[in-house]
């Protein structure tokens, strides 16, 4: 297992890596919607989801591999009542990468780390 560390994802917050490598299989932490750059989490769950995602996608590529290479997602949300707005940002995220939709579970959590509305976490493979 090797532990992957990109720039362009945040840093992770607590005692874990942002991703591992493990064969050939890639595995993130979940992502919170933490701007790399800004250390800023926007407020809108709409952008909160695309910034999970991208962060996610980050550390997928920084293995070497694509969004067309997820295979899985695990989706926290904080309402339940925000999934149809996770969903369309979700769906516009995977076929502007080009990439087939992965499985995906989707679940209501009562809180998140920073008081996030919503977390990712990705598995890829070749």
């Amino acid at each position: 297992m090797t532990a992957i560390d990109t720039s362009k994802a945040p840093a992770a917050i607590g005692p874990y890596v942002q991703g591992v490598k493990l064969g050939q299989m890639i595995i993130t932490s979940g992502q919170l919607p933490i701007n790399p750059e800004t250390s800023e989490i926007p407020a809108d769950v709409a952008e909160q989801t695309l910034q999970s995602l991208k962060n996610g996608l980050a550390i997928v590529e920084e293995a070497g591999l694509a969004a067309k290479n997820i295979v899985k997602t695990t989706v926290f949300v904080k309402d339940l009542n925000d999934f149809g707005r996770v969903n369309e940002v979700y769906g516009k995220f995977f076929d502007e990468n080009n990439a087939p939709y992965p499985a995906r579970s989707c679940v209501e959590v009562a809180r998140l780390p920073k008081d996030a509305l919503v977390e990712i976490e990705m598995i890829a493979c070749p």
